[in-house]
């Protein structure tokens, strides 16, 4: 054997040598290290659903830690939403009809018109104020009247039979006293007065309406409810 060849082996087994102490060490290294600690468990809400990591679009955006402050807020805000819109108690006013039913009186049951002072004119008791009340209220005010003298334990019900007519004016082809029908919005009352005219302002409507014993005018869109004895207004365009 050459000399060559005596030092190409000489330097192969150093540089075998040395390769396997590394490992041997990390070996040892990673047998002799200790375990990490277990890191505290966080709950946390995932806000959508997005990349996940290691995907080619891209990591996930980090997920945010749910409080019991921020689960409150989201709970009260879809409370919120889901709410449906309250409605006014009906108070009864001049113009209405209503149906009265006394039990076992067939004369006192009957429809009564609601006059301009706010009364109602029944047989045996004569004028009872109507005006400010709702129907279960007037029943009893009929009722505690009757029991004076004319009738023992009366058993009163009251209803509406019509609504009072509710009035549009300005710019509509047809002005004037209509007949208010439940549900009705202002592009209906619109529609039934014939409609706009060429000047009319669509986008600025008014309605006078009282509130609480005040008349109040409102400035309101076309998809707003009119209630009975409404007054609405079409303004005109100027332009």
């Amino acid at each position: 054997m050459s000399l060559r060849h005596v030092c190409a082996l000489a330097i192969a087994v150093c540089v075998l040598a040395g390769c396997s102490k590394p490992n041997s060490a990390l070996l040892s290294a990673s047998q002799t290290l200790p375990s990490p600690p277990a890191a505290d468990v966080a709950l946390v809400v995932p806000a959508e659903e997005g990349p996940i990591a290691g995907d080619p679009i891209g990591d996930a955006a980090p997920l945010p830690i749910a409080t019991s402050s921020s689960l409150d807020w989201m709970s009260a805000t879809r409370i919120v939403e889901a709410a449906p819109e309250a409605e006014q108690t009906y108070l009864l006013d001049a113009g209405d009809r209503i149906r009265v039913f006394v039990y076992g009186q067939p004369n006192l049951s009957r429809i009564y018109p609601i006059d301009g002072q706010g009364f109602i004119d029944m047989p045996l008791i004569g004028s009872v104020r109507a005006r400010a009340n709702t129907t279960y209220d007037l029943a009893n005010v009929i009722a505690s009247e009757l029991r004076v003298s004319y009738v023992r334990d009366p058993e009163v019900t009251v209803e509406v039979a019509a609504y009072r007519p509710f009035f549009i004016l300005g710019e509509v082809r047809l002005a004037g006293q209509y007949p208010y029908a439940a549900g009705l919005t202002v592009q209906a009352a619109v529609a039934i007065a014939g409609g706009f005219t060429p000047r009319a302002r669509e986008d600025s409507i008014q309605i006078t309406r009282v509130l609480n014993g005040e008349q109040e005018e409102l400035d309101v869109p076309p998809n707003t409810r009119v209630r009975p004895g409404d007054s609405i207004y079409v303004r005109e365009r100027w332009f």
